[in-house]
């Protein structure tokens, strides 16, 4: 044994001296993990052939090896780590030679390529990373930042810490509308860091605030991290879950664990939303603590007013606060009493399958002990009387085809359901009255007459509604007899929109907010998954970074606003008339909505087409590509050299070793808590795309093979990995502020203070370890 160590170790130590020297060899990360794995193959296959690598394994011929093993041990866990005193034999690292092991490797990895890469089931997920990279790189270079940060300042400067605290506002919202780091620290270092220390901001406060509110893209949705692991995630729980029902005697994970061993990324952004928003309220809590325990160094600064209409306070609360709440709420407790709720009278043509029993019950006595162990004993007496019962009925229930009498039956039973006022009608009519109230709050001098008409006509559309509109009546039927009240309503919302335009607040916040909407609300409601959403949020950032393009020319966004209502006609339509033309009876209504909608999404593409033009021309479409197949390549490039280096680990045996040591620990939280403790030294010394596809594909077997529920283990990973951005000497997030920090900022001061913002990420964490609802309650209430 060279130094002692079994030939494992050392091999490990190979790889992980290779790794470090080839990133800190100044070659692309991505290129540079490729190479450490090739050297360091090389390395171990050298000193192997002269039998200077000895892997000391367990002796299985041993009579100690067989009892072991008689006494009912499962021989996969056993190990020299759980069982030192079992007889040792040396053997190679390489059992069957360099040689066998490199001609694996190059089959592997082509395999792998293919199928995490090229053509395999993860590939449609990893094309959001495209577009969010593709999204977020718009957003940035449209100057979204510069406005919020401006106008964000003046609200919160007069506050003590109010710029730190503006600064995380503008950091939390950078991060879900773009989510990425580089450009929202640098952007911020840039306009927000000069402004700080000329207001006697101390350098630590002023460089820690601005480094870790850039990092909350990497946790808040949509994050490309979370993209990135979550796929990741999904392959890795899905195969932990299976070895471990197979080992529990189980044919499948389905029997064992009663539902699908499942994880998909839009599941994870649902359990990263809190955490995040969890996140950057501790930050901002910080840098108000900070102010007010040292008021020198993060002073009070008036940064001048917006261009607001003075209020009072009673104006405030009314508009801003009681009324959209009385609005909100009286519709919530209006659902509770079926008042408001759906009016759809579609059924199915075949009736419901009888309802299968919670377990399943039919499996062997292992399986059968370990499914009680596991679910407890008054589960699995439930499961077996709903079997009993299944089976006393002669079986499930299958479905069949409904008779016309039926069918009608089952129509009439959804009309005398249906509650007087649609699900639909009220959530539009809610959002058009905030719309009312906001503007009415922001300008209460102004002639009230045209709101009050508007607020007339969302009066007028709830009667109709309830008087004239029922579930039987078409979608054409229910536009003709709205017409009148929406006209009303439009009248008064066109001038609320105008005088919202003219607040400066709004005019910043508000178009970025409806693309984080339209975005993470398809995907945190189960309406699509990643991919679509990530493609409308970069056609939406193309239109916003137009928009803005065309305000400095001083020319006319007129096109684009017509674009925009373009696509909300295409999802009104679409949402509320049968579209479907190629049937062998298609009905007027459908014929005009199926035309409206196509003149609607013609006009919506040429918007996005001119929005190019107008980006094209102005300089600004190109870089924007550039950078985005240069973040994406590296990306990928990335993946495919992290393949590789996980190969290199897993032919002589790194990967089984380290999996059996942490599987030597009995407790689940013991072997997370070192995970945890390792990615976050590793997060010291390397980026969260190494740790995530080198590290995690290692110990994930383990972690996700447990009881945790995945979509805790994923978010802790996530959070932890936020740090690696901050932590020296390797945290991107320093490198990118030293960058554009003044002269005076020295790298001891951005040190010192990511220090504070470190140790919160790290309560942070201790939070989400001992309160796990924290990120599984938004996907326990929104269904999949």
């Amino acid at each position: 044994m060279l130094f002692g160590l079994d030939g494992v170790e050392i091999g490990l130590i190979i790889v992980f001296i290779c790794l470090f020297g080839g990133i800190l060899s100044g070659f692309p990360v991505a290129f540079a993990i490729a190479g450490a794995g090739v050297i360091s193959f090389g390395i171990i296959a050298a000193l192997d052939s002269a039998g200077l690598l000895i892997h000391q394994a367990i002796d299985q011929s041993s009579q100690a090896y067989r009892d072991l093993v008689n006494s009912g041990v499962k021989p996969d866990t056993i190990s020299v780590f759980r069982f030192p005193d079992l007889p040792r034999i040396g053997e190679p690292v390489f059992p069957s030679g360099w040689e066998t092991a490199l001609d694996r490797n190059v089959s592997f990895v082509v395999n792998r390529m293919n199928e995490r890469v090229l053509a395999g089931q993860s590939i449609e997920t990893l094309l959001a990373v495209l577009m969010f990279v593709l999204m977020g790189i718009t957003l940035e270079r449209s100057k979204i930042a510069n406005d919020l940060l401006t106008t964000m300042a003046r609200v919160f400067g007069p506050l003590p810490g109010g710029l730190a605290v503006s600064i995380v506002v503008v950091g939390a919202f950078l991060a879900a509308s773009t989510g990425i780091v580089g450009a929202t620290v640098v952007t911020m270092g840039l306009l927000a860091l000069p402004t700080m220390l000329r207001n006697n901001y101390s350098p630590e406060i002023a460089t820690g605030v601005i480094a870790a509110s850039g990092t909350l893209g990497q946790i808040i949705p949509p994050s490309i991290v979370i993209v990135l692991l979550g796929t990741l995630a999904g392959d890795l729980y899905s195969a932990a879950q299976e070895a471990r029902a197979q080992t529990a005697g189980c044919t499948d994970a389905l029997t064992y664990l009663g539902e699908p061993a499942v994880v998909s990324v839009g599941t994870l952004f649902q359990a990263a939303l809190l955490p995040g928003i969890l996140l950057a309220l501790l930050y901002a809590l910080y840098a108000f603590g900070y102010a007010l325990l040292n008021p020198e160094k993060a002073p009070a600064v008036e940064m001048g007013t917006t261009n607001a209409e003075p209020i009072t306070r009673n104006e405030a609360f009314t508009w801003f606060l009681g009324a959209p709440v009385l609005i909100i709420v009286g519709t919530i407790l209006l659902g509770n009493l079926n008042i408001v709720g759906s009016q759809s009278t579609t059924v199915s043509s075949f009736s419901d399958i009888g309802q299968s029993a919670s377990l399943r019950t039919n499996v062997g006595p292992e399986c059968q002990a370990a499914m009680i162990e596991l679910h407890g004993q008054a589960a699995w007496d439930v499961a077996v009387a709903q079997q009993e019962e299944i089976a006393a009925a002669g079986g499930v229930t299958q479905s069949t085809r409904l008779s016309e009498k039926d069918l009608a039956s089952a129509i009439q039973n959804k009309v005398d359901a249906a509650a007087p006022i649609g699900t639909g009608t009220a959530i539009l009519l809610i959002l058009l009255a905030l719309i009312l109230t906001t503007a009415r709050g922001i300008a209460p001098s102004h002639d009230a007459r045209p709101l009050i008409i508007g607020g007339v006509g969302v009066v007028l559309a709830l009667l109709v509604d309830i008087i004239l509109v029922g579930p039987l009546n078409t979608s054409g039927y229910y536009v003709v007899v709205m017409v009148i009240p929406f006209i009303l309503i439009m009248y008064g919302v066109v001038e609320a929109v105008k005088r919202c335009a003219r607040n400066e607040l709004i005019r910043v916040v508000f178009p970025p907010l409806i693309l984080i909407v339209a975005v993470l609300g398809s995907i945190l409601g189960g309406i699509t998954n990643p991919t679509p959403a990530a493609a409308l949020g970069a056609g939406g950032a193309i239109m916003l970074a137009a928009y803005r393009k065309l305000a400095d020319l001083d020319r006319s966004p007129k096109v684009i606003i017509w674009s925009t209502l373009a696509i909300i006609i295409c999802i009104l339509v679409g949402v509320n008339f049968d579209l479907r033309i190629n049937q062998s009876t298609v009905t007027v209504q459908s014929w005009i909505a199926f035309f409206v909608a196509y003149a609607a999404y013609l006009y919506a593409l040429f918007g996005l087409l001119f929005s190019c033009y107008i980006l094209w021309t102005s300089g600004v479409l190109a870089p924007v590509v550039r950078e985005t197949a240069k973040v994406t390549s590296m990306v990928f490039t990335i993946l495919i050299g992290s393949q590789l280096l996980n190969l290199v680990v897993i032919s002589f045996g790194g990967e089984h070793y380290i999996q059996q040591f942490l599987k030597s620990f009995d407790n689940e939280f013991t072997v997370f808590l070192i995970v945890m403790l390792v990615l976050f030294v590793l997060g010291f010394v390397l980026d969260f795309l190494e740790i995530i596809y080198i590290v995690i594909p290692i110990v994930g077997p383990v972690i996700y093979g447990g009881t945790f529920d995945p979509k805790w283990v994923t978010i802790m990973i996530a959070v932890n990995l936020q740090t690696s951005f901050l932590t020296p000497p390797f945290g991107f997030a320093l490198f990118y502020l030293r960058g554009v920090a003044p002269k005076e900022v020295t790298t001891g001061h951005i040190y010192r203070g990511i220090i504070p913002f470190v140790l919160i990420q790290v309560a942070g964490l201790a939070l989400l370890w001992t309160f796990p609802g924290i990120v599984t309650i938004i996907p326990d209430l929104i269904p999949n």
